[in-house]
């Protein structure tokens, strides 16, 4: 039914975008702009250029490059006390025998140490990051490029995404979405298949 099978990585398979949330919260109050959890959630999914021009234009005067030095202090050493899988991800993993893309729209370099933290590098033949890409999420050049790079038609691609800007940018591809909403809600208005989990997502899209 499917001829390649691709996954989002924060929020989807990891469970960054909590550390994301708390430790942003943080980081605009320790630089004198305190915001709520709904100003963050408007942040799921952005590639750092489009959350930096949210910001700037929400929050005129903010120091923008202290408030980033603050973020990642607080993201890295939340880090460092261990990076968790999101539910199910290790186990659908394990279970599927197609081929696997990342697309993600974190830098390279932070997307290639997450996946070793959380020891899952192995389980893809391709790793599509923002640093690939001249139009990230929620353009679908990452999703075309991976089914570039992989070989397939993105009409035969399953994608799972928890955000609604990675499932804008999958639908867009013409790949079959499943969005596993985690921080931020959503309708889900790009989805095929909205799910509780990353198995039931897998269940209802019938490839386990």
């Amino acid at each position: 039914m499917f001829d390649a099978i691709f996954f989002d990585l924060d929020g989807t398979l990891v469970d960054t975008e909590s550390i994301a949330l708390t430790s942003g919260l943080w980081a605009f109050a320790e630089v004198g702009h305190p915001v709520d959890a709904a100003f963050m959630h408007g942040l799921v999914g952005k590639a750092e250029p489009q959350a930096a021009q949210i910001i700037v234009q929400s929050l005129p005067g903010i120091d923008l490059t202290a408030f980033r030095a603050a973020w990642r202090t607080g993201f890295d050493t939340e880090l460092t006390k261990g990076l968790d899988l999101k539910a199910g991800a290790a186990e659908l993993l394990a279970l599927l025998d197609h081929p696997l893309g990342l697309v993600t729209s974190t830098g390279r370099e932070g997307a290639h140490h997450k996946l070793g933290l959380a020891g899952l590098s192995h389980h893809f033949q391709t790793v599509v990051t923002f640093d690939d890409v001249t139009m990230p999420k929620p353009a679908p050049e990452p999703y075309l490029l991976a089914a570039a790079r992989l070989g397939v038609d993105p009409a035969r691609c399953l994608v799972f995404e928890d955000s609604d800007v990675g499932a804008e940018a999958a639908h867009l591809a013409g790949c079959t979405v499943v969005q596993v909403p985690d921080v931020a809600p959503t309708q889900g208005r790009f989805a095929r298949h909205l799910a509780t989990d990353l198995l039931s997502g897998a269940r209802a899209a019938g490839i386990i």
